[in-house]
Parts: C-alpha cells; structure tokens; sequence
C-alpha cells in the first residue's frame, strides 16, 4: 500500500517537565506518596530525561491523579475524537473519500469504538468500514497499518485512513511504584493520522514488509491493569532490555536488507539508548527528538517520528524500516521503500 499523507495533532496545552513537577508538588495526590516516591518524581521531572515538553488533553490536569473513574472516561471519550479528528482532517481533502478508518489505541475503551465519533464528526459515508485496534498498547501503530494493507489487498482501489490516538493523561496513576511514578513523566497525548491507497501518492513511499514478535510470557513487565477502576500502568526496570533485544531480534529477520533510516518508538530515553546499543544503524535522531518534544504518546509515537524524519532529512534513496514495542511484550516493524 501507498502513503499518500501523513499529519499529526498534539493538545494545545504545552507543560515543560519542570512545570509538571511544579504542579505535582502542590497536588493532594503527592503527599499521599513515599517521601522516596517524592524524590523520584522530582529526580525525574527536575533533570534531563530526554523530554523537554508533554501536551495534555485534559483541561483539569492539575486535579488529573484526583479524578474519579468517571471523570476520567468522560474526558477520553471527550478527548480521544477530537484529536484523531483535528489529525485526519489535516491529512484529508474530502472526508467523504474514506472507504475504511482503522483507529487504534489503549488508554480508554469507547463501545462503538472512536471510529463511531470521527465518522459521526467527520461526516464519513454510512458504508464505510469502521474497525477499532485496541489492546496492544504503544505498539499498536504497525499493526493497525498491517490490517489496512490487508484491506488495500482485497480492495486495492479504496482509500483508508489509520488513525493513532492516545489520551495518556486519561489513565494517569499515582502510587509508590517505581513504574508507575515513571509512567506519569513519561506519557502525553496526541493522534496521528495517515491516508493509504493502492496507488503510489504524493510522498513516493509503499508500506510492507511487516513483521511482529510477541512474548505473551513477558506480559506482566507492561501491560495496564485495572486497580480501583482506573488504568494503571505496569511498566518493569527490564523494559527498555527487552524492548532493545525483540527490536534486535526483528532487525536480525530482515537479513541484513538494507535501509536508510531506522525509526524507533521512543519509548524513553533509556529505552532509545538500549535499542541503539543493539542495532548497528540505529540513525535514532528523530525518535529522539519527538521524545524531547512530546514525551511518550504511545502508539502514535512512531508516525511522529516518521513525520519527523520526512521533515527533516532528504528525500529517503532506500527503505525507511519502522519499529515500534509495547504492551505483551510485543514488538512491530515494517517498511516504507521509495516509489
């Protein structure tokens, strides 16, 4: 399948880390803590972790490890359309072309799925395929782009949207978990939307080679679980060994075929540092700086590092292999060639 566009979308409320320590200090939510738990968060937000800024959707981020269940959903079922809509319309000339919209993410659960509210917003046709990718966490961009690629095979003249959407700040948790109090200085909110037909478009790049890996013994290292109604984040200190060694692993089935530039999730910076141990071409300048820029989003992260690197570095001569892990433990890749 051919890329013919590609645009993302971030909240307009910006935070520098050292502003979300501010906040924290003065939040009911940090007193309940450890004093350990405390410094962590300080350490955390008051130094260079690799993120500059994060951008949250929800308006009440100040109270945001305060509010009930309810709250929560209510601002995801709010929030998550809004920006996978503000992402589409900027990639889109006429929403009425869509023949299918795949959406994924992992940070709210909607029945309809967010597909239901952009095509109700967006004005799609009543036929038009809805298909919502939930549950595989940060790495779920890839295999949403895997499903409308299989859809493109059946139905090579459509037109799909694939549509990445997290609302990080929806299942913020606060609790003496080393993971957990990572998790809150890492995520952030954002969408990103890319078109695809069966015609090579604008950008001259085709998706395919898609591989994946799964470690469904390693799930436990990240996952989310339900602890009091809300979404709470596992997220072990092997995470960014694992995710270095499934993304090597992955690198190694491509046998040895060229690329000219390697995009990895970002993660985190530790994260981002293993994987370039790993690999002998990492090129990890665009993952690193959408993480200084955005913070974790998820699974739209890695698109913003596409888009990062189509914006920044010349015209690709070879293949753009991308690569994103998360939630299973699992891993993705595919790639973009030329033409």
């Amino acid at each position: 399948m051919h890329l013919h566009a590609l645009a993302t979308a971030v909240p307009p409320r910006v935070l520098t880390q050292r502003q979300c320590w501010e906040i924290s200090r003065e939040s009911p939510a940090l007193r309940r803590l450890s004093r350990r738990s405390q410094l962590i968060l300080r350490s955390i937000l008051t130094h260079d972790s690799g993120i500059a800024t994060r951008h949250f959707a929800i308006g009440d981020i100040e109270r945001v490890f305060d509010l009930s269940t309810d709250e929560l959903n209510a601002a995801f079922r709010r929030e998550a359309p809004r920006l996978a809509r503000a992402a589409l319309e900027q990639a889109l000339l006429e929403a009425r072309q869509i023949d299918a919209l795949f959406i994924c993410t992992c940070t709210g659960y909607l029945c309809p799925g967010v597909t239901s509210y952009v095509a109700e917003q967006l004005g799609l046709r009543p036929d038009a395929i809805l298909h919502d990718v939930v549950g595989l966490g940060c790495g779920a961009a890839i295999p949403m782009l895997r499903a409308g690629n299989s859809l493109l095979a059946e139905r090579p003249d459509a037109v799909v949207a694939c549509v990445a959407v997290e609302v990080c700040s929806a299942a913020f948790y606060l609790d003496d978990d080393e993971g957990v109090l990572v998790s809150a200085c890492l995520f952030s909110d954002g969408a990103a939307a890319t078109i695809w037909r069966g015609q090579p478009g604008p950008t001259g790049l085709r998706c395919h080679g898609f591989r994946s890996l799964h470690r469904p013994d390693k799930r436990d290292l990240l996952r989310f679980e339900m602890r009091g109604g809300k979404l709470r984040n596992l997220l072990d200190r092997s995470v960014p060994a694992e995710a270095a060694a499934a993304v090597a692993q992955l690198r190694a089935a491509e046998n040895g075929t060229p690329t000219a530039a390697v995009l990895v999730h970002p993660g985190g910076r530790d994260v981002l540092e293993a994987v370039g141990a790993r690999l002998p071409d990492p090129g990890l300048a665009a993952s690193h700086a959408v993480l200084r820029a955005h913070g974790n989003m998820s699974s739209p992260s890695v698109l913003f590092v596409l888009e990062e690197h189509l914006r920044t570095a010349p015209r690709p001569a070879g293949d753009l292999w991308l690569v994103s892990f998360g939630a299973g433990f699992s891993a993705h890749a595919c790639r973009l060639s030329p033409g």
